[in-house]
């Protein structure tokens, strides 16, 4: 398959095997990225990786690099693996693996577009964190001068992976939560398309979230700000192609 999955993970050895058994359940390729993870869960990755060699690849980075570093550093080994898109997944157990086909779907139809998940929550999500997205959407429409993310701040999606790491090589982007966003806004100024697909998304009883509320806000504020000044700058041609669609 040109597609392979690339899985996150930080502290995340419990959940990450259910995870990891959807994903290979659909035949993908995964490469699993262990960002800086503490023994016991290096253990189960490693544990992970020598029961399916062939299905498993394990990138060990030294320390923690954030969720947006260790994403980057899983689409550029996918890349050198041989894989032209890949499919980002969180390991917490909050995306649903039976939905990999329809996102599969896609892919193959629009192979130079990022299939986005849009999420469809059901009553676990904490109302905080549901409520605090909308001020992220708001200001990424303001900041594409279009309506066409619909969510981005979903871990859920497939990347093409040449223009991707394009952007990778060029543009220094947020290593931390920011980055789900920062990509996605930066795509669709170089003239990528996204298309948005509804999956259910739920927050487990007993899963882990690396979100820290002050730190991880402030930096997404002031991505915000920074997107917004270059949203200026870009606004004539974004609009132009607006005009063209």
């Amino acid at each position: 398959m040109t597609v392979c999955a690339v899985i996150p993970v930080y502290n995340h050895g419990d959940a990450v095997r259910q995870v990891l058994a959807g994903v290979r359940r659909h035949g993908l390729f995964c490469v699993l990225v262990d960002d800086g993870s503490d023994a016991a869960c290096a253990a189960a990755l490693d544990a992970l990786a020598a029961a399916d060699p062939d299905g498993v690849h394990l990138l060990r980075l030294a320390s923690n690099q954030g969720k947006g570093g260790a994403v980057m550093a899983g689409l550029r080994e996918a890349a050198r693996l041989g894989h032209r898109q890949a499919l980002q997944i969180d390991a917490d157990g909050q995306h649903d693996t039976d939905d990999i086909p329809r996102f599969l779907a896609l892919a193959e139809q629009y192979p130079q577009r990022v299939i986005c998940g849009c999420p469809v929550y059901d009553a676990s999500v904490p109302a905080g964190r549901l409520y605090g997205r909308y001020a992220t959407h708001v200001w990424v429409w303001i900041n594409t001068l279009s309506l066409e993310i619909r969510d981005s701040m979903c871990g859920y999606r497939v990347y093409p992976l040449a223009p991707v790491l394009a952007l990778l090589d060029t543009v220094r982007l947020g290593r931390r939560m920011d980055f789900d966003i920062e990509i996605l806004v930066r795509l669709v100024w170089r003239g990528l398309r996204i298309v948005s697909l509804p999956t259910r998304v739920r927050y487990p009883e007993y899963g882990v979230s690396h979100f820290r509320v002050l730190r991880d806000n402030v930096l997404i504020s002031r991505l915000h700000a920074g997107l917004f000044a270059g949203m200026l700058l870009r606004a004539p041609l974004l609009l132009w192609r607006r005009l063209r669609r």
